[in-house]
């Protein structure tokens, strides 16, 4: 009898990420592994750039953080490189922003759920952001008109402050920040 022993798995890397063709979809690299993101819906991308635009003004503009939105590449390390529908990097850290993408834990990351991505943002993602000790996390649903900000406590998201469609979004790590959310869920 002849035993066969199943190879090792290798993990991807960066270097290996970074060859995959544009093909328009969203790929990631988490713990090695690859995941590909559909298109997110019409919907999803209003929410995200009218966020998007609220906080270039309140952030960007003054020159207290570069708002970025997908796709760019956070590369955490070899092995692991999230695209955040929004990522906040205070302009103290330029150096963490390099012709790569950003090449460090940014300061704020937002994910959009959609229909198809909900437990890859909600447990995966988390976990994830979590381990690379990203200090805030925001979880906007732009079905139920929702935003949810977790904070980083003792390595581990803690159930933050959560604001509805008719609320004022606000920041512990951008205490400036004041987003009216009528104006970022107003329907189409």
């Amino acid at each position: 009898m002849v035993s066969v022993r199943p190879l090792p798995r290798v993990p991807y890397t960066y270097e290996a990420y970074r060859l995959i063709p544009h093909d328009g979809r969203r790929w990631e690299l988490i713990d090695g592994d690859l995941y590909v993101n559909p298109a997110p819906t019409p919907w999803h991308q209003v929410v995200s750039r009218r966020l998007q635009h609220t906080l270039m003004d309140q952030l960007e503009e003054p020159g207290i953080a570069w708002v970025f939105d997908a796709p760019v590449d956070v590369i955490l390390d070899p092995t692991n490189t999230v695209e955040p529908d929004l990522v906040l990097v205070r302009c103290t850290r330029r150096e963490s922003i390099t012709g790569r993408g950003i090449e460090a834990p940014p300061d704020v990351v937002v994910e959009i759920l959609s229909p198809s991505n909900r437990a890859h943002d909600q447990v995966l993602k988390r976990l994830t952001y979590a381990r690379f000790n990203i200090p805030e996390y925001w979880v906007v649903d732009p079905e139920v008109g929702s935003v949810e900000v977790l904070r980083l406590v003792d390595g581990q998201y803690q159930q933050g402050a959560r604001f509805d469609r008719a609320g004022v979004l606000q920041s512990a790590e951008f205490p400036q920040v004041r987003v009216p959310l009528p104006a970022v869920f107003k329907p189409l």
